[in-house]
């Protein structure tokens, strides 16, 4: 009965933990590190208000490592809007956050196999 007793006080203990961090990994998902600051990242026209649209929900790393055409940055816009309840943009000030994404964050190639030989 012991063993029992021992096995399911581990599980909660377990449990509890799990959740203890998985609290806190949510959190620091949502809350950007102090160290990110709009300084940090390329200077162009609209940098601080697409930096604290954007960092309001997560880090602006995961933003600035994407690297996407103008098209998809709007989707993804849209998506975080429709899917995550970011505010809405639409016109001058979405216009202006693509403008900057795109052009501070362009679409990178994606590498991909290459043939040795035929280089």
């Amino acid at each position: 009965m012991q063993n029992v007793f021992d096995l399911a006080l581990r599980w909660a203990s377990i449990a509890a933990l799990s959740a203890v961090l998985l609290t806190g990994a949510a959190t620091a998902q949502i809350e950007p590190a102090a160290e990110d600051k709009p300084e940090n990242y390329p200077d162009a026209p609209h940098r601080e208000s697409t930096f604290y649209f954007c960092s309001a929900c997560h880090g602006f790393k995961l933003v600035a490592q994407q690297g996407l055409n103008a098209s998809r940055w709007n989707e993804i816009i849209d998506t975080m809007e429709q899917k995550h309840g970011a505010a809405e943009t639409r016109g001058e000030e979405r216009d202006a956050m693509v403008e900057y994404l795109s052009t501070a964050f362009p679409q990178k190639q994606k590498p991909g196999w290459r043939n040795p030989f035929q280089e």
